[in-house]
């Protein structure tokens, strides 16, 4: 008789085998390539899964089930088969030597659209927000490497990237936005804080990118075919937010000199000022267009743009829709109310500065940071707003070793002034930057100095002091304030360590025994009472006392130490051991720390 829970094999799979299948079991219920599988997954979000049994062996990759399934309904699938059968027509074409039918056809080649993608993987705009970190730090890259047809990236792409990045650093750079900058070997670190998320991100420095031979370049243009279109609706709504037409119109003369980032973020200011009463704009466009007329080098469409430029700065900014340009975030009466405290500290920087960059320094970047914080920045060249004779600048920013011509009133200071003073929040002394000196340790601002037991560096105690200073208040000194009266409390708080606790539980004995024979001492000067050697034995002993008192009080504090362990269950003292020995190799590391700065500063005073 057949058993109740009796299955013929071959019918029907139960557990891991029913709930996972193999990657190249899922190719074959796809039937694609591999190629276009790592495709699908990276646009539709699908990762593998690691089941507990892995019943086809530890080296294979397993997906899920309704992951394959959600990709085997996938339109993509259709658009790509349409295009393998358009390739096909293409080669027939030219083998047959039609040379225009294969043109037209390759003008006709179905395009795949992943703009539904984007709003099934990120129904709302937080969501988008919360995975922009690697959409930008990709974006960034390759609008910084070179165009390469051997690797599959076209100069459209890369001009593509650049534009969506720089129209970004705009949008952060003029709303106030960017909040910390800190430049490392491999590039420059940003941090953004959009509508409550904060968005870090790393652009590479201006130098000659080489694409190396061990870089994946087709996975991660796979990425880029999603992070672009991306990046695309998250600017589109974030320049909408503000009022303002996207994509920006830019000036023609500006973006052949190469200064796109400068063009998007004026295209920004003027439209944040109430286009009603700034009558400057206009005669700004107007004499643009006069300028340009005169040179007779831009075709129509760009003069058509113009003109469209020009009735957006004559359009009233209360009468129109959603591409009106109405007050909006800097200059518009009001909007200071509605910035949070960070925003209005960040605008307040750099505000009545005025900076020149020499040609040797990170344009790009200071370009970016310094509008981002309230000041005013042109450079060496041409595009720029202002020459170096402007007797209004403030600050020049040089990074070479002397300077021949110097005015006397402005300071010369080295690029990592600007990050320092930015992770500062506020102005720190120049005399530290300046031409041809060392500066000071570039400290990161995602470390947190403030973490128990973590190494505090000197210049990090200096920036210290000197915000406190600027907000006006007093740091209390080294070992004021803490209550000698009960160090248990201070032990348990964690405000001291086991080692000073004990110190203190000591130094509170000794001194009260003192108390104690100072006043038996003095009631018998009062009372008249002659010295005799029984008082050296009672003074011995109460030496002892005080000697035994110091080791029982610490005896009580290891005894107290241990008797919460006892009363920890096992999953706790072990979590605090665990914790104990973390702390133990923290501490080892910043006494190693210490000691090389010690034997480095040892070196530096014998040299001198």
């Amino acid at each position: 008789m057949v058993g109740k829970h009796y299955r013929p094999p071959g019918k029907k799979k139960e557990g891991n085998a029913a709930k996972f299948v193999t990657r190249s079991q899922a190719l074959k219920l796809l039937q694609i390539s591999l190629p276009l599988f790592r495709k699908l997954c990276i646009l539709k979000g699908v990762t593998p899964r690691e089941p507990k049994k892995k019943f086809k062996g530890t080296h294979q990759t397993y997906y899920h089930v309704k992951d394959i399934a959600f990709l085997h309904h996938e339109p993509l699938l259709e658009v790509h088969r349409a295009i393998k059968t358009h390739e096909r027509k293409i080669k027939k074409a030219e083998a047959k030597k039609n040379i225009e039918r294969a043109n037209r056809l390759r003008d006709q080649t179905p395009k795949p659209k992943i703009d539904r993608i984007i709003r099934q993987r990120y129904p709302r705009f937080v969501d988008a927000l919360g995975e922009l970190d690697d959409c930008l730090s990709m974006v960034h890259l390759f609008a910084a490497l070179p165009a390469s047809e051997s690797k599959k990236i076209d100069v459209e792409r890369v001009h593509k990237c650049r534009r969506l990045a720089h129209e970004w650093q705009a949008f952060i750079s003029r709303t106030h936005k960017l909040r910390k900058a800190f430049v490392s070997v491999k590039g420059i670190y940003y941090q953004a804080a959009v509508e409550g998320q904060a968005i870090t991100w790393l652009t590479p420095h201006s130098l000659q990118q080489v694409v190396s031979e061990e870089v994946d370049l087709p996975t991660m243009l796979n990425f880029l075919q999603l992070y672009e279109p991306l990046l695309g609706f998250v600017n589109f709504r974030l320049y909408h937010s503000i009022n303002l037409k996207y994509p920006p119109l830019l000036d023609p003369r500006l973006e052949a000199l190469a200064a796109d980032l400068y063009a998007l973020s004026r295209y920004v200011g003027r439209s944040t000022r109430p286009s009603a009463v700034n009558s400057e704009s206009v005669d700004i466009v107007e004499n643009e267009h006069v300028e340009l007329k005169q040179s007779g080098a831009q075709s129509e469409d760009e003069k058509s743009e113009l003109r469209l430029a020009q009735l957006h700065h004559q359009l009233p900014s209360n009468e129109h829709g959603p591409g009106a340009l109405m007050h909006l975030v800097e200059e518009a009466a009001g909007d200071e109310e509605e910035e949070d405290q960070d925003t209005q500290e960040c605008r307040k920087l750099f505000q009545n500065m005025k900076f020149f960059l020499s040609r040797e320094v990170p344009r790009e970047s200071l370009l970016f940071v310094i509008p981002a914080f309230g000041g005013v920045v042109s450079w060496e060249g041409e595009g720029g707003p202002f020459g170096e004779s402007d007797q209004g600048i403030t600050h020049q920013i040089v990074d070479r070793e002397a300077q021949g011509h110097k005015f006397l009133s402005r300071e010369y200071v080295q690029p990592q002034w600007i990050f320092d003073c930015v992770n500062a929040r506020i102005i720190l002394p120049t005399n530290d930057y300046g031409v041809g000196k060392i500066p000071p340790p570039h400290l990161s601002p995602f470390v947190d100095n403030e973490e128990e037991g973590a190494y505090v560096p000197d210049y990090a105690q200096t920036i210290k002091h000197l915000q406190a200073a600027a907000r006006k208040e007093i740091l209390p000194l080294p070992g004021v304030g803490k209550d000698l009266e009960d160090p248990q409390n201070l032990l348990a708080e964690g405000v001291i360590d086991r080692a000073e606790a004990n110190e203190a539980a000591q130094r509170k004995q000794k001194i009260m025994m003192l108390e104690q024979q100072y006043h038996e001492d003095l009631k018998k000067e009062l009372e008249h009472v002659t010295y005799t050697p029984m008082d050296s034995k009672v003074d011995e002993q109460v030496s002892t006392e005080v000697t035994k008192t110091g080791e029982e009080s610490s005896y009580d504090v290891q005894n107290v130490d241990d008797m919460g362990k006892l009363l920890m269950s096992r999953k706790k003292r072990k979590l605090l051991e665990a914790m104990q020995i973390s702390n133990d190799r923290k501490q080892a590391k910043h006494d190693l720390i210490k000691q090389r700065k010690k034997k480095i500063e040892a070196a530096q005073s014998q040299g001198s």
